[in-house]
């Protein structure tokens, strides 16, 4: 698959002649439609689909259905994807529909006015994904979008609810340099007479979405207009979050995914879940239980070591917090950093600078650009017109910052891996290597 065109990796480019829908559905068509095979529910926002697409995988599965999940990107291991509501599907089935699929690729060919073209890279996970789903006797998926939503690859489907997490300026060269332009984007997986569920959005997204569902006469059920308070703690035990709902019922969750942001991921799944009549007391434990890898999550202890993908302003400045409400503000923790080009780099770097004096860049994968020198120099100016005395360091591989950032934390303190989900997978996967010499300090 990798061996195709992977828009995935582009960060400017965003053209009908090259993100479109008229190949995809001629794909699914020519694979006999395994799309039509489950009911789906299909998410979109700039951040907390991913987590809220797995609450809502977790809960089906509680409730005795089987249910697909497909997530992107995948943190360390491909399969991450593509599973049975986060557990990796057996091997064999894996290989089985690859190679289904791949025979039916020879005889596949599509054109128009520009000619012969083959599927992309994210066309291909995509369609691979649906044959799983249907190999496997899915009944329900959930499917996240892979960048944008009017032309993904995902908006092909006609589910049973469509689902708009938070919006931020985010991959501003590809889908608009505004939030009314990236909103517009996202809102097209509404699809006529299907119900569209909206998370908390700055007014620019919602009179966008709003304007949408009137549009394709979908009903719109809106998480402010159904909860009266939400609030959340982070411990070390997980995220202790308390619903105050607008019907009167209070509710009280210790999600095993920590932060912040999951309190608004899990409220907006529950409002899905109940709408659509798929709820029961199985539901709630569920939830409590999810969890899916590069969401705060702890991989040792003595120090602390956590990987994250916040990758936008918001979602940085949520996991920041939720840092310091576990381990303060030493100023003797320390952050591996990374972000990929398209990102808002001042505003995330400043509030890096806000809370971390030990800073280490790394280089975010070498799947999408990425120019960690030039944050560097970022960095550097902007800590020089602080009164804070700081240590920041480049160091490109991400095994050997993670050495450094051992060497440099006490035991007593803790290291945060965040900026990218690249930056998290790398990580990650460099502390598997050498996770040995810590084994006694493993969370």
């Amino acid at each position: 698959m990798e061996s195709f065109t992977n828009l995935e990796k582009q960060t400017t480019h965003y053209t009908t002649r090259t993100y479109r829908l008229d190949r995809m559905h001629s794909l699914l068509a020519y694979l006999g439609h395994p799309e039509l095979s489950f009911k789906k529910i299909h998410l979109a926002g700039s951040k907390g689909k991913g987590s809220t697409a797995s609450y809502l995988a977790s809960a089906l599965t509680a409730l005795g259905y089987k249910t697909g999940l497909y997530l992107s990107p995948h943190l360390v291991d491909y399969r991450e994807r593509f599973s049975l509501s986060g557990t990796f599907f057996n091997d064999d089935l894996l290989v089985q529909t690859g190679i289904e699929l791949q025979e039916q690729l020879n005889g596949f060919h599509f054109s128009d006015q520009w000619g012969e073209t083959d599927p992309t890279t994210f066309e291909l996970y995509t369609a691979y994904a649906y044959l799983l789903f249907k190999n496997s006797g899915c009944e329900w998926a959930v499917i996240e979008t892979g960048l944008g939503g009017r032309l993904d690859a995902t908006n092909t489907i006609v589910p049973e609810a469509c689902v708009l997490c938070p919006i931020e300026l985010e991959h501003t060269k590809i889908l608009g340099d505004t939030i009314e332009k990236i909103a517009a984007e996202k809102s097209k997986i509404i699809k006529a007479g299907v119900p569209v569920f909206i998370g908390f959005e700055e007014d620019a997204a919602m009179s966008v979405f709003l304007a949408e569902a009137q549009a394709q006469k979908s009903e719109t059920h809106l998480l402010c207009d159904a909860i009266e308070s939400l609030s959340s703690k982070t411990t070390t035990e997980g995220e202790l979050v308390q619903y105050a709902w607008k019907d009167g019922r209070k509710e009280q969750l210790l999600l095993s995914m920590r932060g912040g942001v999951q309190a608004q991921n899990s409220a907006l799944a529950l409002l899905v879940l109940r709408t659509l009549g798929l709820y029961s007391d199985k539901v709630l434990p569920a939830i409590e239980k999810n969890q899916i890898p590069g969401r705060f999550q702890q991989l040792a202890v003595s120090p602390c070591l956590y990987v994250d993908g916040a990758h936008t302003t918001h979602s940085l400045q949520a996991l920041l917090q939720s840092f310091k409400s576990l381990h303060g503000s030493s100023d003797k923790n320390t952050i591996i950093y990374g972000a990929l080009e398209d990102k808002d780099h001042r505003h995330m770097a400043n509030l890096v600078l806000d809370h971390f004096q030990q800073i280490i860049i790394s280089r975010p994968g070498t799947y999408k650009k990425s120019d960690i020198t030039g944050m560097f120099a970022l960095f550097n100016t902007l800590a020089e017109q602080r009164s804070h005395s700081y240590q920041i360091l480049l160091i490109e591989d991400n095994m050997e910052a993670l050495k450094a950032a051992y060497k440099m934390t006490a035991d007593t303190d803790a290291i945060l891996v965040c900026g990218s989900f690249y930056l998290a997978g790398g990580v990650k996967a460099a502390f598997e290597q050498i996770r040995s010499a810590y084994e006694s300090q493993l969370a």
